[in-house]
């Protein structure tokens, strides 16, 4: 008979390895996609793929050549980081006034505003792109900054508004039996208990903008025009250049997951902010 220490060290190593097959899996598209970026345009199109080969540096030579990379990456950590900025600015008073300030139609509130992110996007494509165009916003930072801002802001309010309700308002109180102001109760006493969830926050938000690419594609063509626009530029009628593909792929990729990489700690503990009282 298998006694209860062993059963439960089996079962912490079926898990483990289980999470450890999982992980791979999730990383194996990225691991083929660095490693064919590597390859010739002949061993991408190889037959059975081929694992070992001679790197070669042509594709992301090809890619300088053809377009100013710097150029969309600085479009894309612009537009990112001020759709975010802008975002958290307005989501984070809602959130508080939803969370300490609730009414019987907060609830309500709520669930329209993340209803909104189960319209497809191309169903108000026309008019979107109709209101940028008079007011002079196509292909424009400013108006991919807007539009981010809009498109993300029903999930991170939901996220600020789940950390704030998981605070005792007693400590809100408290700061304000001692005088504070509701800036200073905000600044000083809300944000700083909360700010794993709202770098959390931050960090998806930052990684939602840095992807989308539905609004890039139909409100830019150049000039604003960001990484995603970049790898959706390497299709042509000629068809798909797998080697070169995975190149711009990865040279847009990598900025955003050597952020989360580096930042992963605060992301989980954000993401279990109120999880364990």
């Amino acid at each position: 008979m298998m006694t209860l220490k062993q059963s439960r060290k089996l079962q912490s190593v079926a898990l483990g390895t289980l999470s450890w097959l999982v992980a791979l899996i999730i990383f194996f598209p990225i691991f083929w996609m660095v490693l064919t970026s590597f390859k010739t345009e002949i061993d991408a199109f190889a037959t059975p793929p081929q694992l070992f080969f001679t790197p070669t540096l042509e594709n992301y030579l090809h890619i300088q050549e053809r377009s100013d990379y710097l150029h969309f990456a600085w479009n894309s950590i612009a537009i990112s980081f001020s759709a975010t900025v802008l975002c958290m600015l307005i989501a984070v008073p809602a959130a508080y006034s939803m969370a300490f300030y609730e009414t019987k139609r907060t609830r309500r509130t709520l669930l329209w505003m993340l209803s909104t992110k189960m319209l497809p996007p191309v169903g108000v494509l026309m008019p979107i792109y109709l209101l940028a165009k008079n007011a002079g916003l196509l292909d424009s930072q400013l108006g991919l900054i807007i539009i981010y801002t809009l498109v993300n802001l029903p999930i991170v309010v939901w996220m600020v508004y789940t950390y704030f309700k998981d605070i005792p308002k007693d400590i809100l109180e408290a700061a304000r039996l001692d005088g504070a102001t509701l800036l200073q109760e905000m600044i000083r006493v809300l944000l700083p208990i909360s700010k794993g969830g709202l770098a959390s926050t931050v960090l998806l938000s930052l990684i939602l903008c840095w992807n989308e690419a539905f609004w890039s594609l139909n409100l830019t063509s150049s000039q604003a025009a960001p990484l995603t626009a970049l790898i959706a530029s390497y299709s042509s009628p000629e068809g798909l250049f797998w080697a070169k593909l995975s190149a711009v792929s990865t040279l847009a990729c990598a900025p955003i997951l050597i952020f989360g990489w580096i930042s992963q700690k605060q992301l989980v503990r954000g993401l279990s902010f109120g999880a364990v009282k």
